[in-house]
């Protein structure tokens, strides 16, 4: 199943988006996607509503270079145990939104990402049964501004800004992940190209990770991290981060003004 959430003229919506190509619909959730969805009978095609970021977390948890190409081209050595950071909240958009780089930064780079989104309340996950609490696995561009996770030496204000985590464009809940294409292009030029296979620390260990340190909750999202290729962005350029399987989360780059 396709989970998304939509904007449409009767309001915000979760909805099971259904169909391919032009032919696709929203058929809207009573409540939340959670658990198993029921319908309310009410549908749209989507070319006539807006995606919104297909979950509202209460928090992002990332992991921090997990592919060893990109921790050599950070110039260090991959670490043994997942180095995992957060982003606020208000650092989601959905796709087609903004990227805005802010004025204090002269250095943003994009990082595509594959987002896992969690099912259920859950805390000290052993790996072998993470599958168990994962509702599904969306796009992500951990956006970065470089110069200040540099000169910090902590991330939480190179990654924090508000629309720096674009998620989208929708959660599939059907996919086998283990070894899966993830990309990104920039303004059509390919950056990134890797597979998930090639993860050092792969979503089960993730999750066993991430949980013995924080409970999980419903609709949390955690970012796996990103492959080698990352690079500036700037104002006017296009972003498309592309993870087979799911889709292509695009996101326009633009100025603070």
């Amino acid at each position: 199943m396709r989970l998304g959430r939509i904007a449409s003229p009767d309001g915000v919506a979760f909805v099971s988006i259904e169909g391919e190509g032009d032919a696709q619909t929203a058929k809207e959730i009573a409540e939340h996607p959670f658990g198993q969805p029921t319908f309310t009978g009410r549908s749209w095609p989507l070319a006539d509503v807006r995606l919104l970021a297909p979950i509202l977390a209460s928090k992002v948890i990332c992991v921090g270079k997990n592919y060893a190409a990109h921790a050599a081209e950070m110039g260090g050595e991959a670490p043994e145990d997942p180095v995992i950071f957060i982003k606020p909240n208000t650092a989601i958009v959905g796709p087609g939104a903004g990227i805005v780089l802010p004025p204090s930064s002269n250095e943003v780079h994009y990082e595509g990402e594959l987002a896992v989104v969690i099912g259920r309340p859950c805390k000290d996950v052993p790996a072998a049964k993470a599958r168990e609490v994962i509702l599904g696995y969306t796009v992500a561009n951990d956006v970065t501004a470089r110069d200040q996770q540099r000169r910090d030496g902590q991330w939480t204000r190179g990654k924090g800004y508000d629309t720096f985590c674009p998620l989208g464009p929708w959660i599939e809940t059907n996919l086998d992940i283990s070894d899966v294409e993830i990309k990104t292009e920039v303004d059509g030029e390919l950056k990134q190209r890797s597979r998930t296979s090639l993860l050092l620390h792969d979503v089960p260990k993730i999750i066993e990770w991430v949980s013995t340190v924080m409970t999980l909750l419903p609709g949390d999202v955690i970012l796996t991290g990103t492959p080698e290729g990352v690079g500036p962005i700037v104002d006017g350029q296009t972003v498309s981060v592309t993870v087979a399987g799911i889709g292509t989360l695009t996101n326009p780059v633009a100025a603070k003004r």
